[in-house]
């Protein structure tokens, strides 16, 4: 991480990309991202933008030979995401998809404890992740499905799919359906998910901007115990962690917990992977392989509701 270091930024809004600029020592800013990948020498694009642009830039960041490191859900659709694959692995670059929610506290401690087999064999997960929005939500892009791709379940969706298939893997059942209940607007305000793998494994997920206190909580059910997450930090309430674990004589578990009152530093670690992804040349934990097949959940249950 110490020797990464930002050597250019692009936004329609030059002036932005200038004060991010002036954050740094000798970092250029354009208003053209076209016209930076011409003519700056880096190692690493990060594609931070609206959805209807995350796959057009990234594909042309590969073409001139740069590893990407692409914000969720990299594309509107699968469809636009299989070109920045293939471009990938002829140009042999590393391209990584900002999933950052693997790396915040809460969820490494409950990966650490699944993968010593604490809670025993998997059987379901159990996510809720919401937001109230706020005056004018439904004027913003992300009201609008040309930009966006879709509602609520293409902007925080991704993040739940893609947790749930990291515990229990992939799914080849989904149900559900994403519907307006409350936002004047074209997309979803509220998705509902039941997803299933070929082993049976269950992971019932909701996301929704009617939430109204910002809420995340995400529970992983296994054999001999259970693990229990809420929050996020900042709106969303201190991350916390509890471990309830069956015991012989079952009745009320043994239970520990762990709080995570600090920073969010998810996405420096996540960073910081991918930097190591690029020095060992391996793939990426959370690659456009994962993008895909959260967008292939959601446009199912776009099909299915008619959107």
């Amino acid at each position: 991480m110490s020797d990464a270091k930002l050597v250019a930024c692009a936004d329609i809004d030059v002036e932005k990309a200038r004060s991010l600029a002036n954050s740094t020592v000798n970092a250029k800013a354009f208003g053209d991202w076209r016209q930076m990948l011409e003519q700056i020498a880096c190692d690493v694009v990060i594609v931070a933008t609206l959805h209807d642009s995350l796959a057009e830039i990234s594909a042309a960041a590969v073409s001139h030979g740069r590893h990407v490191l692409v914000e969720k859900p990299g594309g509107r659709r699968g469809g636009e995401i299989e070109p920045v694959l293939l471009a990938a692995e002829r140009a042999g670059v590393r391209v990584r998809v900002g999933f950052n929610h693997r790396y915040h506290r809460a969820l490494r401690k409950a990966r650490e404890l699944v993968d010593a087999g604490v809670v025993g064999e998997l059987m379901y997960v159990r996510g809720v992740y919401g937001h109230g929005g706020r005056i004018g939500y439904d004027h913003e892009w992300r009201a609008d499905p040309t930009r966006s791709g879709g509602g609520e379940l293409i902007d925080q969706g991704p993040h739940l799919i893609d947790l749930a298939r990291w515990f229990l893997g992939d799914f080849i059942s989904v149900q559900g359906f994403a519907e307006t209940f409350y936002w004047d607007m074209r997309v979803d305000d509220n998705a509902f998910m039941l997803l299933r793998t070929a082993t049976g494994r269950t992971a019932s997920l909701h996301v929704s901007c009617t939430e109204w206190k910002n809420t995340f909580s995400f529970d992983i059910y296994g054999k001999s115990g259970k693990i229990s997450i809420r929050g996020l930090g900042g709106s969303y309430g201190t991350e916390r962690l509890t471990l309830y674990r069956m015991l012989p004589e079952m009745g009320p578990p043994e239970t520990t917990s762990w709080e995570y009152p600090m920073a969010d530093d998810s996405w420096a670690v996540e960073f910081a992977e991918f930097v190591d992804d690029i020095r060992l040349a391996r793939d990426p934990a959370a690659g456009l392989k994962d993008a895909i097949a959260a967008l292939r959940v959601i446009e199912q249950i776009y099909e299915g509701s008619g959107a």
